[in-house]
């Protein structure tokens, strides 16, 4: 099949030339057939002189028209392409874990942009968010069974960058058959995920190391998990030795998951369970003198998209400034923020003004992003997505 070519307007080539993969609409020389090309359609990428850049897709709709998925021009984006960069990823995965546990492939550090897999054990969970993506979701698949070998493939086609790119909204399974949550290991114990109709994937790999830090700290003490969705820092925390934990969420069907974490790993009797908003649950036991050893503040995106930038920074801000008198002198705060238009530097100087507002002091233990199954592409920092803090207080 004959590929077309999209040239880049004079001197707009040097970025992509460097090994980014992203191309920007107004980097194109835009003419009627280049226009007229379907979302997602494969295409080379040239300079405006006819140097070659890469193979990869192209949106005419979106912002980033274009991104690369080899600097091969003669490459063949088939069956045999993924099986490739999924046998990569996997070999990486082997190489980091012991249990099919994990993220198996992060968008573009792992040469595949807007595409993610998580694997479940027996099972794996597909987003494609980009009309490229979506595309060659038929190779995609096909490569999968024959490298992972799943029991099951779960597409989640229900994301909202999927909107952004004028594509419909679905969740299927194409392979095999998926009957209710699905059982997970994390730094040994054992969790229980939504695949079909939790968040994002139906869980969170990228606070694995987070998650294992600050359970150290929870040994014979009270913890506060707010936000826990279906549990992962609560019940990890519970294991390690807690004596109580409050884990919160408003989600009734992820505090059922949480519930049965805590059933499972033999942790009931400790935890306290419960639907409140995070807020409002973090005055109340302000005013009430509630005091914790470890208190855990890990919210979805404040931010979700550059226009939410000032309030969501207020509203990380806001949230230290309740989680901080919850903490007992000598105890420990962590705080996260998903949030991808959030810098880590704003992030940070949020934290030090909600400490400041609250009136304590108190030392950095640990600043960290996701795990290594989370790779950052090295020209793309800003897909550095998650920040986490970890603080003692004084």
């Amino acid at each position: 099949m004959t590929v077309p070519a999209i040239r880049l307007n004079p001197r707009m080539h040097m970025r992509a030339l460097s090994g980014h993969p992203w191309i920007y609409s107004n980097e194109i020389g835009m003419d009627a057939a280049i226009r007229s090309l379907p979302a997602g359609s494969i295409v080379r990428f040239q300079s405006a002189e006819g140097r070659a850049l890469g193979t990869g897709y192209f949106n005419t709709h979106t912002l980033i028209a274009g991104r690369i998925l080899t600097r091969d021009p003669e490459q063949a984006i088939d069956a045999a392409f993924f099986r490739a960069r999924f046998a990569a990823a996997l070999a990486l995965r082997e190489k980091l874990f012991d249990k099919p546990f994990y993220r198996l492939v992060h968008a573009e550090a792992d040469g595949l942009p807007g595409l993610i897999v998580d694997r479940f054990g027996g099972v794996v969970v597909v987003q494609a968010n980009t009309a490229g993506m979506d595309a060659v979701i038929e190779p995609v698949v096909a490569a999968l069974k024959e490298t992972v070998k799943p029991e099951a493939i779960v597409l989640r086609l229900d994301t909202p960058a999927r909107q952004t790119e004028g594509l419909s909204q679905e969740v299927r399974v194409v392979h095999g058959k998926l009957d209710g949550p699905v059982r997970l290991e994390e730094n040994g114990a054992a969790f229980f995920a939504d695949l079909a109709g939790g968040q994002k994937t139906g869980w969170f790999y990228d606070h694995r190391d987070n998650r294992a830090f600050v359970s150290k700290f929870a040994r014979g003490g009270k913890v506060l998990d707010l936000y826990t969705f279906a549990g992962a820092f609560g019940v990890q925390c519970a294991a390690a030795g807690a004596k109580e934990v409050v884990a919160i969420d408003r989600s009734e069907p992820a505090l059922a998951l949480a519930k049965l974490a805590a059933e499972a790993n033999g942790v009931s009797g400790i935890m306290d369970i419960r639907r409140a908003e995070a807020f409002e649950a973090m005055e109340s036991m302000g005013q009430g003198g509630r005091k914790f050893d470890v208190v855990i503040a890990d919210p979805p995106a404040f931010v979700k998209s550059k226009k939410d930038l000032k309030p969501g920074l207020k509203g990380y801000r806001k949230m230290v400034k309740l989680a901080v008198p919850l903490v007992r002198p000598g105890g420990v705060l962590l705080a996260a923020s998903c949030s991808h238009n959030v810098s880590a530097e704003a992030f940070a100087e949020e934290v030090a003004r909600g400490l400041g507002d609250a009136r304590r002091g108190g030392r950095i233990l640990r600043s960290a992003g996701a795990g290594p199954d989370h790779p950052v592409h090295p020209l793309l920092p800003e897909s550095a997505y998650l920040k986490c803090l970890v603080l003692q207080l004084d």
